[in-house]
């Protein structure tokens, strides 16, 4: 599937290099065709390409408030090095609005800030959030995901567990909400966080109904921080699914090289 850009670029080359004067062009002269990933539902790909110009001034705006490796793709098929540690991690403290289940919680500098705005609107409205995981380095994820294999099987853990340099949680900006179960969803701050987490740059990783496309099964409790502005793109042209969008985003890096 491709967004095909041979007459896109001639028509809106001046708008876009003014727009992007003091940034690096998205586009050159050799490349006028953009490959999106295969996963990406036709419907959402049709939409881009009918509103092209707004899509790429989001896609720039969002690009741009990108730092610290927010909107890395980290799944399945794109590990993250076994040696990866953020290097601007942040312990968790029981003083600040959210509760914690444990002591040795961090998170990074963005990430712990947005979670303690987040925790705070929430406390106004009488509800306490509960940090109960977050940064895993590789090691604890491996002898994690190997006591699943032991319990569960092999085949049965890949459904709810990632394999060592594959999980979000290496990068530090990830939670796991509450009881670590279903029953989140229905609870107070499981709802709350559902309905207003974007607001403070807060994406459900793993939806509904939609294991075949993230790769695992639905996590109502586990939250990434990828920002506010990527949130709001995320719901604008990827159907509110993160997986979605940080694929393209990947290709679109990769592709722009």
């Amino acid at each position: 599937m491709t967004v095909n850009m041979n007459k896109l670029f001639f028509k809106y080359y001046i708008i876009i290099t003014v727009f992007f004067f003091t940034t690096t062009a998205l586009f050159s002269a050799e490349t006028k065709t953009f490959h999106v990933p295969s996963s990406i539902p036709t419907n959402l790909v049709d939409r881009i390409n009918k509103n092209m110009p707004e899509f790429l001034q989001d896609l720039e705006r969002v690009l741009q408030s990108e730092r610290n490796n927010l909107l890395v793709l980290v799944d399945k098929r794109h590990p993250l090095p076994e040696d990866y540690k953020p290097d601007n991690l942040h312990p968790l403290s029981r003083k600040r609005a959210y509760a914690l289940n444990r002591n040795d919680l961090s998170l990074t500098n963005d990430a712990e800030a947005a979670l303690q705005r987040m925790a705070q609107a929430a406390r106004k409205e009488g509800i306490t959030l509960l940090v109960s995981s977050s940064y895993r380095s590789y090691l604890y994820q491996k002898n994690l995901f190997n006591r699943y294999v032991r319990e569960s099987g092999e085949k049965e853990a890949e459904r709810f567990s990632a394999r060592p340099g594959t999980s979000q949680h290496q990068l530090g900006t990830v939670i796991d909400f509450g009881s670590i179960t279903d029953a989140f969803a229905d609870t107070t701050a499981g709802k709350w966080i559902y309905r207003h987490g974007s607001e403070y740059g807060w994406s459900l990783s793993f939806p509904k109904g939609y294991e075949a496309v993230t790769g695992y099964i639905w996590e109502s409790w586990h939250y990434r921080y990828i920002g506010k502005e990527a949130c709001a793109f995320q719901k604008k042209w990827f159907g509110d699914i993160q997986q979605y969008m940080l694929e393209f985003i990947d290709a679109w890096k990769k592709q722009q090289k």
